[in-house]
């Protein structure tokens, strides 16, 4: 999987997908954009996103228990690092996608890779 993390900024569109105040801390949302189930977090203030599904069986994995950085898939219990998508424990041993989010004017939004 990839972590559009670290694609370069010039490379990535911006998609708005929400406000800023709809997410507080603790809180999570599900959002689909291009039929990629993706899930953001607001942990202390600071938003993150990744896909929703875990690399070990494709099951969805934002409903799962949420420990510091950790989310825990509900199904077979793979860990995986919200802030960069790293899986951390097996059984998955690969990781998934991250997204960069940013607010501008309140509204959230999710970097994507331009189309080539």
């Amino acid at each position: 999987m990839y972590n559009y993390l670290e694609i370069e900024p010039s490379k990535v569109e911006y998609i708005p997908v929400g406000q800023a105040a709809d997410i507080p801390p603790g809180e999570r949302l599900f959002l689909e954009i291009d039929g990629q189930p993706i899930v953001i977090f607001n942990i202390a203030g600071k938003l993150f996103a990744i896909a929703d599904l875990c690399s070990h069986d494709d099951g969805p994995l934002g409903d799962g228990e949420l420990e510091d950085f950790e989310i825990i898939c509900p199904r077979h219990g793979a860990r995986f690092d919200v802030r960069n998508g790293k899986v951390l424990s097996l059984p998955a041993v690969i990781d998934i996608p991250a997204y960069p989010v940013r607010v501008v004017d309140g509204q959230i939004e999710i970097g994507l890779p331009l189309e080539e």
